[in-house]
């Protein structure tokens, strides 16, 4: 049974489930928009909005390594940069709510249902 289990599995291992994830949310940091399976950009989501609300953090001088420490190890560096320096000027007056989905036609080839992941 899956009594308190909260994540999707997607078909996949924990170590691939963290692997994919982090790079999910490395693309979507650089490219801004990413198109995945519903399911994957349901999952996404609060994982990214968690992520941005740390990065707000190191705007504090007493927190920022131990914030950038954390970061590093949930996202590639290249994202590191991009969302501590001008990319948070975008969430400033923000508090949560920074990804919309937008739902597509399903996949042709097997029927998944896609959608996009982009910030507001």
């Amino acid at each position: 049974m899956k009594h308190l289990k909260k994540e999707r599995e997607l078909g996949r291992v924990r170590s691939q489930r963290k692997a994919l994830f982090r790079t999910m949310l490395g693309s979507l940091i650089m490219q801004e928009r990413i198109k995945t399976t519903e399911a994957k950009a349901k999952e996404l989501k609060p994982k990214m909005d968690k992520l941005i609300n740390k990065s707000k953090k190191t705007q504090d001088a007493t927190k920022k390594v131990a914030v950038l420490r954390n970061l590093r190890n949930e996202i590639p560096a290249m994202a590191v940069k991009k969302i501590t320096g001008e990319f948070l000027k975008k969430f400033d007056e923000r508090d949560c709510g920074y990804t919309r989905i937008i739902k597509l036609a399903p996949r042709k080839s097997d029927g998944a249902k896609i959608a996009i992941i982009e910030f507001v």
